[in-house]
Parts: structure tokens; sequence; C-alpha cells
């Protein structure tokens, strides 16, 4: 029993030590993360223009994506509704908001603005979460972006559903004027033609995309 008992206390101030170790690097990282994200909303003039809270978690989500190629984070905040231009690109190495503008939902995802969010194929509804970009092609929606959804049960199935970054006539400023909301895709994130393509030709090749509601 006593030797029972001198173990248990061997064993505890052993592996105390480590474990405490590891939390307090762990709450460092955090708190080194947290430094890095006021600094980097406060230069890039953030504030008033995209959520802090958003901000903070499409930060967070663009360093824990692997093979990530650019120090570009593009952000969509679905909260919002399409009449207001809530796709930001923020160049991270820069601090520096480079895009702002209008972006469409799917069309079975909400009218004016998405309030239903789906991973299902042929669902028409957009997917949340975080992808990343890569190649561009000519499709049916001209120059085109496909991504890769990393949100498991979320929006992995991106690929399989088509969900690409292109531009619309429907995703135009006019649009919205004609109708009093934007107009909506099968999914995708539609931008205003007259931007797609220097958009697209920016975050391409690997940069992070955030959509959160």
């Amino acid at each position: 029993m006593k030797k029972l008992f001198l173990l248990l206390i061997w064993v505890s101030l052993s592996v105390s030590p480590f474990a405490f170790a590891h939390q307090t690097g762990k709450q460092t990282e955090n708190k080194v993360t947290q430094q890095l994200v006021e600094k980097t909303y406060k230069e890039a003039k953030l504030e008033g223009v995209i959520d802090y809270q958003l901000f903070s978690d499409a930060f967070k989500a663009f360093k824990q994506t692997q093979n990530r190629k650019k120090p570009v984070l593009t952000i969509i905040d679905y909260s919002k509704p399409s009449t207001e231009k809530r796709f930001y690109v923020v160049d991270l190495e820069k601090n520096k908001l480079i895009f702002n503008t209008y972006v469409s939902h799917g069309v079975n995802s909400g009218k004016k603005t998405a309030t239903k969010f789906s991973n299902i194929v042929n669902s028409r509804k957009t997917s949340l979460g975080t992808f990343l970009t890569d190649t561009t092609y000519y499709g049916s929606n001209g120059y085109s972006l496909r991504l890769d959804g990393l949100t498991n049960g979320v929006n992995d199935r991106a690929r399989e559903r088509y969900i690409v970054v292109h531009g619309a006539d429907y995703a135009n400023p006019s649009f919205i004027k004609k109708n009093g909301y934007l107009g909506r895709s099968w999914g995708c994130p539609a931008l205003p033609q007259q931007l797609s393509r220097q958009i697209i030709d920016t975050i391409k090749g690997g940069s992070v995309i955030y959509a959160s509601a």
C-alpha cells in the first residue's frame, strides 16, 4: 500500500511539470496570436469595416490551415445582407485591406440575407467554413477559381458541388438597384464582373477563404 502511494506521488510529480509546461506554452502561443490579430486589425484599419471577432476567427483559421501558400486572407460575412459589401480580401503581409465588394449567396440560402447553409450536392445553398484556393479555369461562368473545402462535414464537398469563385452579371450593384437585393448563385460566391478577374488572380493558388454567418 505504501509502495503504491509512493508510486502515485512519483507519477504525479513526473507528469505534472510536463503538463504544466505544455499548458503554459499553449497559453503563450494563444496570447501571441491574439496580439498579432489586434496589430493586424488596427494597422489594416478594419475597425468599423469587419467585425473584430469575425476577423479574429478568420485569422486563426488562416494560421491553422496547412498548405497555404499566400499571405492573403479572404473573409465572407454572410451575416450581412447581400446589399452590403461583405467580401473582404486582406493582405496579411502588408496589413492592408485590398478588396471589399459584394458577393452572392446560394438561391436556396435565402433572398436578401443568407440563413440556410449546406454541404449537400445540388442543394444550391452556400457553404460556410474554411476554404483553400486552387487553380483557375474557364467554364460556363467564365474565368473561375477552384476551391477546396477544409471544414469536415461543413464544406468538404465543395469540389463535388463545383463551388467556385466566379463573376456574374447578377452580382453587380446594378442588380441591387433594380431588385432590392443581389442576384443569387447555385452556391458559389459570385462576384461583380468588373472585379472578379482581378480578385481571382490575387487570391488563387493557395490562399485562405473564411466564410461565416
